[in-house]
């Protein structure tokens, strides 16, 4: 692929009440997502009064989903559940644990709920079944349409009580989809549920970015003839180019304070990286170099950038000491390596490796070592991006004509498709919080 090709590539390229501090299970062990998982009977929640099947049903179906994509726990059939799964207790003394145990569960969650007209009250209980005791509880108010939040809110609080780490499951993603006819942006919940389209500017729209903060995004749009950056706040809708600089204006990232903006400007013919306000002046040209340097991703810290220039004769992964100056080449396989993303926990960078004609996913520690291949069937496997938590990996999949989201552990296990409108999908962005 000549250099054309790889600049057309990459532009184208509730109310919550905690009941208890959670409690280490002494005889339960959770590891990473991929390891042994702890079964776990999820008990469909009951009613204090009112039934509404619906309601149950998208609550159950939320939490097994989160809870099964974590990869911590194995859920047990609730077809073999016993006399105590259709008891309304939510209390360690009421609780037949002795049941759960005969079936193998090591966790239980158990709920209620009760309606009072447009009014929802849900409790949500995990207990440790060997040690007869709770983990967490939570108390959610609200209307009976957001049931789904509440049970994405629960799944982060079950991981935390395992983990020590709260889960990503209420945050949200950003995404480029061609249901309307042109690439716009759209934004959704984690799981691809409540999809909303936030741009209308009838041009090509790519590359999304949430700020630390998770109320703005930025993008690059066509909206105006040149690929411009725009910022764009979520809940008031307010809209604003930041920079129209002559040329490129792409590949953006927010620095971890909210502060600065890393991209790719092409205003003086070369395609360099740059630092920029958040109202579009410029702060500094950090490089200077043979070639085109774009697709930056800042460490947590800020202190360092990871990047991909072809100056070596093709696409390869550098970083970017910002205190110093000094650039170093972080990958030395694969001839064509592009997209990275630095992990929120500092432990990893993703990137895209071109291997006969399809890109898969890898991985490798910001020092060079220990690379890992995460995916290897199917269509390209682009522009990952990781959850908050750094346990979770979103990307972007061809298949046949189109692109569709996919989410999969950080070990590439997993794998499953997200929600999303009818059309092609891609460039996801994950909200920090």
């Amino acid at each position: 692929m000549n250099r054309l090709g790889f600049v057309v590539f990459l532009l184208l390229g509730v109310l919550l009440t905690s009941l208890a501090v959670p409690v280490w299970a002494a005889d339960i062990t959770i590891t990473r997502p991929g390891g042994q998982a702890v079964p776990m009977a999820l008990v469909r929640a009951l009613p204090a009064q009112q039934v509404d099947l619906a309601l149950e049903t998208t609550l159950n179906q939320v939490l097994q989903a989160d809870l099964d994509l974590s990869g911590l726990v194995s859920l047990i059939d609730p077809a073999a559940f016993l006399d105590d799964a259709r008891r309304p207790t939510l209390t360690s003394r009421d609780i037949n644990f002795a049941q759960w145990r005969m079936l193998g569960a090591q966790l239980l969650i158990k709920g209620r709920y009760h309606l009072a007209g447009s009014n929802l009250t849900l409790e949500l209980r995990l207990f440790d079944v060997s040690n007869r005791r709770l983990l967490t509880g939570q108390n959610y108010q609200g209307r009976p349409q957001e049931v789904r939040r509440m049970a994405h809110r629960f799944a982060d609080e079950v991981m935390r009580a395992l983990t020590g780490r709260k889960g990503p499951f209420d945050t949200r993603i950003a995404y480029i989809c061609t249901n309307s006819g042109h690439k716009e942006l759209y934004i959704a919940d984690v799981d691809g549920h409540e999809p909303r389209r936030i741009t209308n500017h009838g041009h090509l729209v790519l590359n999304p970015d949430f700020a630390p903060h998770g109320r703005e995004l930025l993008f690059t749009s066509y909206r105006h003839g040149n690929p411009d950056l725009f910022r764009k706040e979520i809940f008031s809708g307010h809209e604003a180019r930041i920079s129209h600089q002559p040329g490129l204006n792409i590949a953006a990232r927010y620095s971890p304070s909210g502060r600065e903006i890393a991209l790719t400007l092409s205003r003086d013919g070369n395609a360099e990286l740059y630092l920029m306000g958040l109202d579009g002046r410029i702060h500094k040209r950090l490089t200077n170099a043979w070639g085109i340097d774009v697709d930056p991703s800042f460490s947590p810290l800020g202190d360092r950038l990871v990047f991909v220039s072809d100056r070596l004769g093709s696409p390869q992964l550098f970083l970017l000491d910002l205190l110093s100056g000094q650039t170093q080449r972080l990958t030395t396989s694969g001839s064509y390596n592009v997209t990275p993303a630095w992990s929120p926990d500092n432990q990893w960078i993703l990137f895209s490796r071109l291997q006969q004609g399809v890109f898969n996913l890898f991985r490798i520690r910001p020092d060079g070592s220990d690379e890992q291949q995460l995916t290897f069937d199917g269509g390209s496997k682009e522009h990952a991006r990781w959850s908050p938590d750094s346990r979770f990996v979103i990307y972007s999949e061809q298949q046949g004509s189109q692109k569709r989201l996919m989410v999969m552990r950080a070990d590439g296990t997993g794998q499953r498709s997200i929600l999303t409108p009818p059309g092609s999908s891609s460039h996801p962005a994950w909200s920090q919080q």
